[in-house]
């Protein structure tokens, strides 16, 4: 194993990409820049599927964990959107998921095979989001949120994901998200949910803000949110 990954670190030094470097590090401020080589999303997809062809051995890199790199966790992700069984894909994400640590490698993977299994995946959804582990959850949000808002849209989604209490803000912002979506595609029980004022005053004014820069959401409901606006105290 330590061949496979050797020859990923070293594949991944060789694209460093200094001249990336500001744009990521705006988008990853709590993350070590050490930790990070720069490398654009499309390349380390190219880079997966390069290993796949050449290398025997890749899915051994697998069974690698923890990394150093972030890139790394991005060339795992990849590797893991590349099987086709459904259960092992399932084992390894879950192995993954405790490591990650930043919304740029949580953001970009989706298995392609979890939207075969809708049913499993949404209760395996449900059991996660209550994990202390911050990308684990806002992880099964963006599963919810990518995967679920349309043909297998369920309304206790809505308070599900409600039900989370995690004040980090990579969590909240996902959430709210979620429900900026939500006001586009099911607007009936996101708006009843924000009647309560239920929400994390972030959560809820955030939704908010989002929903009125979308031009996927009514405009009469848009007028309609100001009055759901939760005042935070200073």
């Amino acid at each position: 194993m330590k061949d496979i990954e050797n020859l990923v670190r070293n594949k991944l030094l060789d694209l460093k990409d200094e001249k990336n470097k500001i744009f990521v590090a705006k988008l990853l401020p709590t993350i070590n820049p050490d930790t990070i080589l720069w490398i654009k999303t499309p390349i380390i997809k190219n880079l997966v599927k390069e290993l796949i062809k050449q290398e025997k051995n890749t899915f051994l890199y697998l069974d690698i964990l923890p990394h150093y790199y972030l890139e790394e966790y991005s060339v795992h992700t990849a590797l893991i959107e590349n099987i086709k069984d459904f259960n092992l894909t399932l084992k390894k994400t879950e192995k993954v998921l405790p490591y990650i640590d930043n919304r740029a490698v949580c953001d970009s993977f989706k298995p392609k095979v979890f939207k075969k299994y809708p049913k499993e995946i949404y209760e395996k959804a449900k059991q996660w989001i209550q994990s202390s582990k911050t990308y684990t959850i806002r992880y099964w949000v963006w599963i919810f949120l990518s995967n679920y808002l349309d043909e297998y849209y369920s309304p206790e989604m809505v308070s599900i994901v409600s039900k989370i209490k995690n004040e980090d803000y990579y969590v909240q912002m996902m959430q709210a998200r979620f429900y900026s979506t939500a006001l586009a595609k099911h607007p009936k029980e996101t708006i009843e949910l924000l009647k309560q004022k239920k929400l994390a005053p972030f959560i809820q004014n955030k939704a908010i803000q989002k929903a009125k820069e979308s031009k996927r959401v009514d405009r009469k409901l848009v007028e309609e949110l100001e009055k759901y606006k939760i005042s935070q105290s200073k």
